[in-house]
């Protein structure tokens, strides 16, 4: 699965950017569109993510379906809970690292969102300062998987790069799921 994230783009630039990302992936990758519903559903997204000053859940399941995958940001077990009855199908956690992708962050730690993690049976995934060091401490921690701005984009290889992360989340779960 891949979320683009484009905050700073006019609504026909995301659409196109979001349309170019889909044509350069294969079949059986997931797009995500990050706050935008409008622009998900019309460049055929899988799905779109939601923070707390989006598009309310409700409202875009409304809107999109069930078959259109709809994430929420969670920092709290009342937000996770919350999220799950209006209609999410996974969650993004955190921040459970200091990260410099966002200036607007409150840690909650590997405390917090194995607090998150366990309250419901969604899928968690870690977000915010992942990096190849501690994402398997994220997948202990309860997460499905995690999410790496930082770590790949700012890799010298990108692909390389989320391969590692790939293996190093795939070793995690073996541990946990022997």
């Amino acid at each position: 699965m891949i979320q683009v994230r484009a905050k700073n783009l006019p609504a026909n630039r995301f659409f196109h950017f979001v349309k170019q990302v889909l044509r350069s992936v294969g079949p059986e990758c997931q797009i995500i569109v990050n706050d935008r519903l409008d622009v998900a559903l019309a460049a055929g997204a899988a799905g779109v993510h939601l923070g707390g000053s989006d598009l309310p859940l409700t409202a875009a399941r409304a809107v999109a379906g069930r078959g259109f995958i709809l994430g929420a940001t969670c920092r709290d077990p009342e937000c996770a809970r919350q999220a799950l009855r209006q209609g999410a199908d996974y969650l993004g956690v955190g921040a459970v690292f200091p990260t410099g992708s966002k200036s607007d962050t409150r840690l909650i730690g590997l405390e917090g969102l194995a607090a998150v993690a366990h309250a419901v049976s969604l899928p968690v995934y870690a977000i915010a300062g992942i990096t190849l060091d501690n994402a398997a401490s994220t997948v202990a921690a309860g997460a499905y998987g995690c999410a790496g701005i930082s770590a790949l984009s700012e890799a010298e290889n990108p692909a390389a790069a989320f391969l590692a992360l790939e293996r190093a989340l795939d070793r995690a779960a073996a541990n946990i799921n022997p």
